[in-house]
This record gives structure tokens, C-alpha cells and sequence, in this order.
């Protein structure tokens, strides 16, 4: 089986080392970077299965910029690191098309389990759905593809975006609870993190919606969950 590649993006040496040896003698393949524009330049040289970005970078590129400018042209996977535990800072991350977020300082054994959830969930499809495509309205989803269009024109999401949007739309007409939702998209550790899921959830909605303040397509119930209409 190939080997997964992680490329990291850290300005701080011992950090840099700590994570690429577990990572290595965790069967990944890692480049690393120390800016923004070496790691822009990198990505779209060579084809990688995750980014771990921090947000505090030297150079004219943060962490966010870099993430902004990453999802113009891939929708790999990213975990953001930060030292600010600041929830501005970790909405902020949701909106510019960060997947996961981790605050310094962390163990490197929660980095490895958030790398090996995140890996396991872009690359996992579920059961089939019934139909080939979800059509409502404007908002066409094609399973078969993993491409989402509004009016006709491709709508770019994160892998994790899409998971949440997959598993709405393979059960589209049904009340997915919160729990469930969760545990499907990261993980039965994460059932319980209701934040995770309305960050997400709000992203999609600026996305696919024509007023995300009055969703059409992704309803919420609330106390219980989402769904994905289908009348």
C-alpha cells in the first residue's frame, strides 16, 4: 500500500522535528516547510494527503493566508495549529477551509490520532447511495464524482466539508442527530463536540445557500440535528 504524504508547515525547529520522527515511524512519508511561499510552492509541485499548517508564520503568508490561497487549487485535508486558543481564531480557520484544529501546546500522540481521523474519513465513502446524484433546486451533489454544483457551477469544499454534505445527502429526507453526524464524519471520540459541527454546517451553508441566515437545502432541527430537504 503507497504511503500517505504529510507536508508540515512550522517555523519552529523542535516542533518540526518531534512531529516528522513520530510521523515517519508512523509509516507517513513528510516534507516540510518553513513559510508560507515554500509550502504553496511545494503543494502545487507535488501531490500530498495532508497539510499540518500553523497560523504564526514569518514571511508575507500567515497561516490563514496560506490556507486561503491552498483551497484555490486543492482541497487537501489541513489541520491547523495554533497558540491562541481563541474561538475567533478557530472560526476564522473554518472559514478560510481549515478541516481540523489544534491548539499548542499538544501531545503528539492526539496529532497522530487527529492525522490517522482525518485520513480515514476523506478516504472512506460509506455505503452507497440510492441514487447516483442529490437535486434540489439549484444544489446538484454527484456521489459518484465527490462534486458539488449551485446553478451549474462547481462549488469547492474541503474533504471534510463534503463528508458532512455526503452522509446529509445519501440520507437526504431524514433527521440525522447531531451524535450520529459527528461520529460518521470524525470519529465516535467527537460525538459530543457539537461545535465542530456547526462551524462546519455554517460553512457549508455560505456555500450551497442562497441566504445561509435562511437555509433552504440544510434545515436544521434544532436539539436534534440536520437534514438535508428533499420537497
Amino acid at each position: 500500500m503507497k504511503r500517505k504524504k504529510i507536508l508540515i508547515v512550522d517555523d519552529e525547529p523542535r516542533l518540526v522535528r518531534l512531529v516528522k520522527v513520530n510521523l515517519l515511524a508512523s509509516g507517513y512519508e513528510v516534507g516540510t516547510a518553513t513559510d508560507g511561499n515554500t509550502a504553496i510552492e511545494m503543494l502545487e509541485a507535488s501531490f500530498y494527503d495532508l497539510l499540518i499548517l500553523d497560523i504564526m508564520l514569518p514571511g508575507p503568508f500567515n497561516g490563514f493566508e496560506v490556507c486561503k490561497r491552498v483551497r484555490e487549487f486543492s482541497d487537501i485535508p489541513i489541520i491547523m495549529l495554533t497558540g491562541r486558543a481563541r474561538e475567533q481564531d478557530r472560526i476564522r480557520g473554518f472559514d478560510v477551509g481549515t478541516d481540523d484544529y489544534l491548539t499548542k501546546p499538544f501531545s503528539v500522540e492526539e496529532l497522530l490520532h487527529r492525522v490517522k481521523a482525518i485520513l480515514r474519513r476523506t478516504s472512506q465513502t460509506g455505503d452507497s447511495p440510492k441514487c447516483a446524484t442529490y437535486t434540489r433546486g439549484d444544489l446538484m451533489i454527484n456521489f459518484a464524482q465527490k462534486r458539488v454544483f449551485v446553478r451549474g457551477e462547481e462549488v469547492r469544499l474541503t474533504a471534510t466539508e463534503y463528508q458532512v454534505l455526503y452522509y446529509l445527502g445519501s440520507n437526504a429526507g431524514k433527521v440525522i442527530i447531531h451524535e450520529d453526524l459527528l461520529s460518521w464524519t470524525w470519529g465516535i471520540e467527537y460525538r459530543n463536540e457539537l461545535h465542530y459541527l456547526r462551524n462546519y454546517i455554517s460553512s457549508l451553508r455560505k456555500k450551497i445557500e442562497d441566504d445561509p441566515g435562511n437555509p433552504k437545502y440544510i434545515i436544521s432541527k434544532h436539539g436534534i440535528g440536520y437534514q438535508l430537504e428533499i420537497e
